[in-house]
């Protein structure tokens, strides 16, 4: 009996001995544990951020378009390793008319966060406030619409004062009425420290230049970086 008892443990250990030594089990075994750590870690997939706007986020006027705003928060998302994707949906001359119709398009593809930066045009025009504000707010009607969980920032926009008083304090309460409406997030005046300031301003005295976008990137990224 005891005789049995040994040939038995022998073999046993000879058994797991040669399991342990079989090169081609071990990998197939390490492949299994790879399969399963690689099935755990989903990939992510990144978020899009929208900046819908006219010649400001178009960045007109720039060398390049990586000089625009939406691109250099591009930067500071990238060095901070967040998730998000900047697509620059900037259009030269846009009025909040013109977006109203461009949007549609826009929108076959997914936006997690809509940054709308219109109504300079209209301003500039002398089109009617309230006519400005109801198309803003049919393009975030819409951005809702079709993506009820995205998240809305608002870029405030200022008249020059040779407009007048009255249609300067009109048009400039558009924004901050707009946002609480909707429930977005306001940046209170894009050009605010740029604006009015020669340096910082192409010769046409409107578009910023590559150190006016800058500032522009500094005065939206302080809201938007959040709600990222």
């Amino acid at each position: 009996m005891n005789y049995i008892k040994t040939t038995f443990s022998t073999l046993l250990a000879i058994i797991l001995l040669t399991a342990c030594n079989n090169p081609q089990k071990q990998q197939a075994t390490e492949q299994q544990q790879d399969t399963v750590v690689q099935e755990a870690t989903p990939s992510e997939k990144k978020q899009n951020i929208v900046f819908f706007g006219n010649s400001l986020t178009a960045g007109l006027g720039l060398e390049n378009q990586t000089e625009a705003f939406p691109a250099l928060i591009q930067q500071k998302i990238d060095s901070l390793g967040l998730n998000y994707t900047c697509i620059n949906a900037g259009l030269s001359g846009e009025t909040s008319a013109g977006g109203k119709d461009r949007i549609d398009w826009l929108l076959k593809e997914p936006i997690d966060v809509f940054v709308l930066e219109l109504g300079a045009n209209d301003g500039l025009r002398g089109i009617k406030p309230e006519a400005t504000k109801k198309n803003l707010g049919e393009i975030v009607d819409k951005v809702i619409k079709a993506y009820p969980n995205c998240k809305l920032v608002l870029a405030g926009m200022k008249v020059p004062p040779s407009m007048g008083e009255a249609y300067f304090k009109e048009f400039e309460a558009i924004f901050p009425a707009l946002a609480q409406e909707k429930n977005m997030t306001l940046v209170p005046f894009l050009l605010d420290n740029v604006a009015g300031i020669t340096k910082l301003n192409q010769q046409d005295a409107v578009h910023p230049t590559k150190e006016g976008q800058l500032i522009l990137a500094e005065n939206v990224w302080k809201h938007l970086e959040g709600i990222l």
